[in-house]
């Protein structure tokens, strides 16, 4: 695999994880279950546990900091087995008050069998953690009154006022109570001895005469013991009577040393007082296996709960380094590459493999160009295999590999099984030579991939303005056309090796979108025969049926959808009979989704005796319908030639066109018909002047005749053979020679 084609790997995993991650974290959002207060089912489940009793036991926990391998494996499992009543965290059991570091600690409480009690630190407010806690687990502080005990939890981080707590504790601590009544805070306040290796957390009353006040509060309120998380060690003091313990060893960055090492404390409440244990955990054997292994579980457990998080940021750090080189320091080739090898001589006829999303029996400008490329390759002696999706009675054709379909929608949308195993099974027993693609999504996409395994040429024609489908497309309607379609066609484009357009203003567009690979013009053939020779009996019979009063008839040969808006040619219609213009009669040829509105619009307008929906009618009886015409007429936007227009005029007809791409490579203007802007007055305008002129009328006629003669299905597919021999000796050459002749076309 060559370096940009790693490049682009690794570019699009990047990117495949980045939208994997953000959709992970709107799930996150959208699906976090809205918790109520935790707490409060824990509080009634201790004192369920201690009621009547006048001795207890609980384990405390501080700087959990989300730890897997020391909380949840080590210190969940011993207190489970202890005889603890329910465990206390007094602060920091969080690493981060992240939404994926809270729905981690639930995930690890939900080992714990005891009731839990937790403390709100800093740790839990991080990240805007507060509102978290407050709606998973319940307030920032409170207190809880057992028969043997009273316990208080305060918030020291600032988050909530510390007059208002003082005030609070006040209330319920003033009264003389017979039990022992400890205090929790996530900050101490007496810092710890021995001193650590990084400093204790500090929180409101940490400092200062804040701390004095609320030493002197606890004292005056008779508290016998406060215990606070925020340092990696243990440390046990009595300050004015109070015992004041730090314990930090339940997960958190621990040195493993005589200070700072695993543990957690065993509190037990008899009526003689309190009784405080500490519980070492042990680890690894010597100093430096502990070491290592404290600071694995650390790591450890920051990325067990934030790997999400470094995911997206490394993600999305690759990609804008991978775009960033491409854009800077890739070798690009602004002009066309006029050195192409002359075309290669098999020897015998080539097999070329074509697939497209749509072909006969369903009538639209691809499966026509399809099939008329196909039959005319074969005249020459050439072995075409074309893989399409089935649609039920198909004409049964040994070249032709009908795929089922997964889904459709009417005849035009079908979603056939790329997966289908005869497709892989007929295209290696064909052996082709090269691959012709007629659409940059599913079957197409199917096609490029088996190119490149076969080790031969991919070709791809764009035949649709893919962007004027926005309107059967689930996305908005703007970001479809001004970004997505375009992307679609251009990274495609940039996959093959070759690039066919119809005309040259599509190769402008293909190359304004970024397209590098070589592109070729070369417009579909008519087959001009079909549209001479009619019996004149038959036509006269045709036409009577047709059009019994004789007025002037209008045709135009179209899908009934959106994009091929028939609604302004009928608006353009009421205009005509409002201005008593000869009279006339429009027939349509086609069907489609849009026939119901179309129906509507017909009546609205009055028309219903000047317009004809003829639906779908055999490709065969086509040239017919043109040849008893007078002027053909046409008004969509989405073409990139405009095949029925040259249809038209092989038939004899001048056109009148709305200008859109493909239209006025084949229509000169006032010579063999109208272009005129996308408005409904000067469209008009051109129509009423050519039916009021019937000598200008016929000289457009003949003078269309004679310009579509020169597009004939003969040379349309020798020139495409010609494309495929010069592909096939390129690409002999590319791989021949990969270093010093080939430039991958893709890129991220």
């Amino acid at each position: 695999m060559t370096r940009r084609r790693w490049l682009s790997v690794f570019f699009y995993t990047n990117l495949a994880v980045l939208l994997a991650v953000l959709g992970y974290k709107v799930y996150l959002y959208a699906a976090a279950p809205e918790a109520s207060a935790l707490l409060v089912e824990q509080i009634e489940r201790v004192e369920r546990a201690t009621k009547g009793r006048d001795t207890l036991s609980f384990a405390v926990v501080g700087e959990a900091n989300n730890s897997i391998g020391v909380f949840e494996k080590n210190i969940i499992p011993r207190v489970n087995a202890s005889d603890a009543d329910f465990l206390v965290s007094a602060g920091n059991l969080l690493s981060g008050g992240g939404e994926d570091k809270y729905r981690a600690i639930l995930g690890t409480l939900s080992h714990l069998q005891k009731p839990y009690l937790l403390t709100f630190a800093e740790h839990e407010l991080d990240e805007f953690g507060g509102s978290r806690f407050y709606r998973r687990f319940g307030p920032h502080f409170y207190s809880i009154d057992l028969d043997a005990v009273r316990l208080v939890f305060l918030d020291s981080t600032g988050r909530t006022p510390t007059d208002w707590q003082e005030r609070w504790l006040r209330d319920i601590l003033q009264a003389p109570t017979r039990q022992p009544v400890i205090v929790f805070t996530g900050h101490p306040l007496i810092d710890p001895v021995p001193e650590t290796l990084f400093a204790p957390d500090r929180g409101a009353w940490s400092t200062g005469e804040g701390r004095l006040r609320l030493l002197g509060l606890l004292r005056d309120l008779g508290v016998d013991m406060v215990i606070s998380a925020g340092a990696a060690t243990y440390s046990d003091q009595t300050v004015d009577g109070i015992r004041h313990i730090v314990t930090g060893g339940a997960g958190g960055f621990v040195l493993n040393d005589d200070t700072s090492f695993y543990h957690y404390l065993q509190v037990a409440v008899r009526p003689e007082g309190l009784s405080v244990r500490m519980q070492h955990v042990d680890t690894a054997p010597t100093i430096w296996a502990r070491r290592i292994e404290g600071l694995w579980f650390y790591v450890y457990s920051l990325f067990y709960v934030g790997i999400w998080n470094f995911l997206l940021i490394f993600s999305a750090l690759v990609i804008v380094a991978v775009y960033l080189f491409n854009r800077l320091f890739r070798e690009r080739q602004f002009y066309p590459n006029y050195e192409m090898p002359e075309p290669v001589d098999l020897g015998r006829p080539l097999r070329i493999a074509m697939f497209t999303n749509t072909y006969l029996p369903f009538i639209g400008g691809v499966p026509i160009s399809v099939d008329r490329l196909k039959r005319g390759l074969e005249a020459q002696g050439h072995e075409v295999l074309l893989i399409c999706p089935s649609y039920g009675a198909d004409t049964p054709d040994p070249c032709v590999v009908r795929v089922p379909t997964l889904w459709r929608s009417g005849m035009m949308i079908r979603i056939a099984n790329p997966w289908h195993p005869r497709i892989k099974r007929r295209l290696r027993a064909f052996s082709p030579d090269i691959v012709h693609l007629h659409h940059p999504y599913w079957l197409g996409t199917l096609g490029l991939r088996m190119a490149r395994a076969l080790k031969v040429p991919a070709v791809f024609t764009y035949h649709t303005r893919l962007e004027q489908f926005a309107h059967v497309v689930p996305l908005p309607g703007a970001l479809f056309r001004n970004v997505v379609a375009h992307s679609i066609i251009s990274r495609f484009a940039n996959r093959c090796d070759q690039v066919i357009v119809p005309t040259p203003v599509t190769r402008d567009y293909i190359r304004l979108i970024g397209v590098q690979v070589p592109v070729s013009v070369q417009p579909t053939g008519v087959d001009t025969k079909r549209y001479r020779g009619h019996p004149p009996e038959m036509l006269a019979a045709l036409r009577q049926t047709l059009n019994p009063d004789g007025r002037l008839l209008l045709v135009t040969v179209a899908r009934l959808s959106a994009e091929k808006n028939i609604g302004f040619i009928l608006r353009a219609m009421a205009a005509l009979k409002e201005r008593n213009a000869p009279p006339f009669r429009l027939i349509v040829l086609g069907d489609g989704d849009e026939r119901a509105n179309l129906e509507a619009m017909i009546t609205k307008l009055g028309l219903t005796d000047d317009v004809n929906l003829l639906g779908d009618i055999p490709s065969d009886d086509v040239p017919a319908h043109l040849c008893i015409s007078d002027v053909f007429v046409f008004a969509s936007a989405a073409e990139t030639q405009g095949m029925v227009v040259l249809e038209a005029m092989a038939a004899g007809l001048p056109a009148v066109a709305v200008n859109s791409s493909g239209i006025d490579a084949f229509v000169e203007n006032r010579k063999t018909g109208y272009v005129t802007p996308d408005s409904l007055t000067i469209w008009t305008d051109a129509l009423h002047g050519l039916l009021s002129d019937a000598t200008h009328r016929k000289d457009m006629g003949a003078a269309a005749m004679t310009a579509a003669a020169s597009y004939s299905v003969e040379v349309f597919s020798t020139e495409i053979a010609a494309i495929y021999g010069t592909q096939i000796a390129a690409f002999a050459a590319r791989v021949r020679a990969p270093k010093a002749t080939h430039q991958e076309p893709e890129k991220p």
